[in-house]
């Protein structure tokens, strides 16, 4: 069985040797029957009573294998069978068997939770925390945590008469009971400073264990204690009782030193002070791999000060000459990054810099370009004497990075060059061959040097560089800086220089990268994966109470069934049934005439890669049964047409109904062909419009008509960049390919019901919104006969009417309304009544919204 081959056809014969009292054997015969119980359930109920018998064995060693052995056996049927043996162990004389029994309740617990609550085996664990025995009371914390973790229930808190029991434990139980204890610990709530510093006194003497692992979970306790003690010398000696540990940590085997490492990478971050004076521990050793040496540069940048820098920019300088080329670029980039941190030790940084690059290497010569360039920018007009020295470096640069730095210290001090232009065309010759960051780098390099010597040698060059970002390239992103630059220098070449040569923000020191929420849950899981990854534990280890969530990275090859929201059972039945009757928001109907095609030209019948996008929907809800399935009003817009539908025509349209959105559809079945198993998905947009539920419809029989109410909700599927109306739809069913077609997404159906204002709560807001926050828009085409139509109209779709006055001979009226997250628009529409020309001022906090808006208002008057 160990070497992999199948023997569980001698099941039954393994299973009669279980009566045999010798230990060894029985142990045998228990390991067969875990690996085998799974492909043979029913046989595996022959052993249940030798399991029985052998729980009640006077033997504790017996008793325990058994409990352990049936908790192991994954089988349905023998969990039942378990109960009654594990509670007579769970209360066992024996604390081998109590400890083996607690573990075995977290393992009964994930194979039916419903079964361990209601044979109350988590109270008894809960008895077992007031256990005379350490290890009984390390196993009963290890399950209950375990337990708390698939269970999105209180299960386990610790309160402060069970904090007393885990600290007496905490001195007598084995090394990893001591981890199961300290880590329960840390979840703990302390009440106030003097618990805390009593929790802390109890726990430091862990710092001097051998294992490294209850070291770090010490720390890690410690820590979080410390945020609650007020006293400063308390937090000061903590600080230097947590050093040594920590320090011998890296006299372990490499390993152990990586995982070490990121921790105190962590632990650095939010107490510098704990390491201040203990850098030299991190100076890289010759043998150290590189994994390590990497983690040891990362730490010493953050413990870099004014009183340490000059044997730190030594370790540096001794690693730039180092053989290993990663390493090499790092230790070169950590003086730029030290140089960036201490702004009194930055000229000896750039000194060191200017002697690596003298050595004439090529990629530290190109890596020390990449950081002096951020130099700059964190020191302006300070350090620009050694410009001289990096362009005599120009012809070994070879990596776009160091390219592109170079490109933009030539561009950004053009002024100071004599031969910029010279410099800038060496590489302008090799222009279309560039990758996108060295193109985007000389394209606005190019036109700072136009805008700052709008001589004939940079005329021509910037001709040259934009016709070649425009005509000769296919990435948009360059095309599209191009032509907004060239716009920016035919229209107002003024704006473009304080567009192009506006001052830059100084950078700062990102040596400290973590947002102070995520450090401060990391520490909360030092000494677990987590605190390696630098990652909170959500994003790598999936639960299975949350397995069924979706994220946004799924991708859906074309054509499969997977995202979609699917139709239930019983939508798929066929039949006329009317929506008052019928209990699904459906209607179907014969077509009595066959649709004309519509005069505007079919959209197209595929968009490539739509469903890359899409991701999976929680089709938890579907749309309320007394909403009439029939579309009222006029038709709705045909958005797919019969022809590009391969003979099923699609017409749509997104409304508000009761506080409520919907995707009104009508399906015009024009095949020979019956369709059903119809699904919807919508790619991620704006809004973040996406189904609530099941698309519900019918089977659809050849030339007849279904209309169908699909439910909305948003804020799901959001897309990023700027706000669009444009909504991709990919609709589906069992007969034929993905069909996929473009709506708009209108933005009057978002107006919510409660965005009415009183006039003063209108004035208040529009004074306390600064004029940034203004956007206007003029109609010169529409006109304004019957103005209560207009103020009827608007009022049906939320925009509600707060006054009217005269301003000379033009009528000015106030309206207010808000969209979801309660962002309100207050509106001023100023216009001559009977004549053409409206002009509309929004004031809102979300000005990005204001072009869909003007979208809605146009279609909204001109109905």
């Amino acid at each position: 069985m160990t070497v992999g081959k199948d023997v569980s056809s001698l099941f039954t014969d393994v299973v009669n040797c279980m009566q045999t009292e010798n230990l060894e054997l029985k142990k045998l015969v228990y390991l067969y029957l875990i690996n085998y119980a799974k492909s043979q359930p029913d046989l595996a109920i022959l052993a249940v009573n030798t399991f029985v018998k052998d729980s009640q064995d006077p033997n504790p060693l017996i008793r325990a294998l058994a409990v352990r052995t049936m908790g192991c056996i994954r089988v349905d049927k023998i969990t039942e069978y378990l109960c009654d043996p594990l509670q007579r162990c769970l209360k066992d004389d024996d604390p081998y068997v109590r400890k083996t029994a607690a573990i075995c309740v977290a393992k009964l617990f994930d194979i039916n939770a419903e079964l361990v609550e209601d044979r109350g085996f988590l109270d008894s664990l809960k008895d077992l925390i007031s256990d005379n025995n350490p290890m009984v009371v390390a196993n009963a914390v290890a399950a209950l945590a375990e337990i708390q973790e698939d269970s999105s229930k209180p299960i386990f808190e610790i309160t402060s008469h069970t904090l007393s029991k885990l600290l007496t434990a905490l001195n007598e139980c084995t090394e990893w009971g001591q981890v199961f204890i300290l880590d329960a610990l840390s979840k703990y709530k302390t009440e106030d400073a003097r618990e805390a510093e009593n929790i802390v006194e109890r726990v430091t003497p862990r710092l001097q264990h051998a294992n490294c692992a209850v070291v770090l979970s010490a720390v890690k306790m410690i820590l979080l204690q410390m945020e609650l003690i007020t006293s400063t010398d308390i937090v000061r000696n903590l600080c230097k009782k947590m050093a040594p540990p920590l320090v011998t940590l890296l006299s372990s085997e490499p390993e152990i030193q990586y995982v070490a490492l990121r921790n105190i990478n962590l632990i650095v971050q939010k107490r510098p002070t704990i390491l201040a004076h203990e850098i030299k521990v991190f100076f890289c050793k010759y043998n150290d791999p590189i994994y390590v040496k990497m983690e040891k540069l990362e730490i010493m940048i953050k413990l870099a000060s004014d009183r340490n820098i000059d044997q730190v920019l030594l370790e540096f300088k001794e690693y730039a000459t180092e053989v290993d080329v990663d390493f090499v670029r790092k230790a070169v980039r950590a003086i730029g990054r030290c140089a960036i941190k201490l702004e009194r030790a930055a000229e000896r940084c750039i000194s060191v810099l200017l002697e690596l690059i003298k050595i004439k290497v090529n990629y530290v010569v190109q890596e020390a370009i990449i950081v002096i360039k951020d130099i700059f920018r964190r020191y302006p007009n300070t350090y620009e004497s050694i410009i001289a020295t990096l362009c005599e470096s120009l012809d070994t640069l070879d990596e776009p990075e160091a390219k592109a730095s170079m490109i933009w210290i030539i561009g950004e001090y053009a002024e100071r060059i004599d031969n910029a232009d010279e410099l800038l065309e060496s590489f302008l010759e090799s222009f279309p061959e560039e990758p996108a960051q060295v193109q985007l780098q000389l394209l606005t390099a190019t036109v700072k040097l136009f805008l700052k010597k709008p001589t004939e040698g940079p005329q021509q060059m910037i001709q040259a560089v934009l016709n070649n970002a425009t005509v000769e390239t296919d990435n948009p992103d360059l095309r599209d800086r191009a032509y907004i630059y060239w716009r920016l220098l035919s229209t107002d070449p003024e704006a473009a220089k304080d567009v192009v040569l506006a001052e830059k923000p100084v950078i700062g020191d990102d040596s400290n990268l973590l947002d102070s929420t995520l450090l401060d849950e990391l520490l909360a899981n030092i000494a677990t994966l987590s605190s390696v990854y630098h990652k909170p534990p959500e994003a790598f280890v999936t639960r299975v109470k949350n397995v069924s969530q979706r994220t946004d990275d799924d991708d859906y090859p074309e054509g499969s069934d997977a995202g979609y929201s699917e139709p239930p059972v019983n939508a798929t039945s066929g039949g006329s049934a009317s929506p008052t009757t019928s209990d699904a928001p459906y209607s179907v109907t014969k077509r009595p005439v066959p649709a004309p095609a519509p005069s505007s030209p079919p959209p197209p019948a595929s968009v490539p890669d739509l469903l890359g996008d899409l991701i999976g929907l929680d089709n938890s809800a579907i749309a309320p049964v007394d909403q009439s399935a029939a579309p009222a009003g006029p038709p709705l817009p045909i958005l797919l047409t019969a022809s590009a539908g391969q003979g099923l025509q699609i017409s749509a349209q997104l409304i508000r109904h009761d506080g409520q959105i919907f995707y009104s559809l009508t399906f015009d079945n024009s095949t020979q062909m019956i369709l059903d198993g119809f699904m919807i998905q919508f790619n991620k947009n704006t809004f973040g419009l996406a189904a609530a539920g099941p698309l519900q419809v019918p089977q659809l029989q050849p030339g007849s008509i279904a209309n169908t109410l699909l439910h909305m909700v948003v804020f799901q599927n959001m897309s990023q960049g700027p706000p669009s109306s444009l909504l991709q739809v990919a609709v589906k069913n069992n007969q034929q390919p993905v069909l996929y077609f473009n709506d708009k997404i209108p933005m009057h159906i978002f107006f919510t019901e409660d965005g009415r204002m009183e006039r003063a709560s209108f004035l208040e807001t529009w004074r306390s919104l600064p004029d940034s926050n203004e956007v206007i828009r003029d109609f010169p085409t529409i006109l304004i006969n019957n103005v209560e139509a207009i103020l009827e109209r608007l009022a049906a779709t939320n925009m509600f009417f707060i006054a009217k006055r005269k301003h000379a001979n033009q009528d000015v009226f106030y309206f207010s309304t808000k969209i979801p997250r309660g962002i309100p628009f207050l509106i001023e529409l100023t216009t001559v009544v009977g004549n053409p020309g409206l002009k509309c001022a929004v004031k809102t906090p979300n000005i990005d919204m204001a072009p869909l808006f003007f979208e809605a208002l146009e279609i909204l008057i001109k109905e």
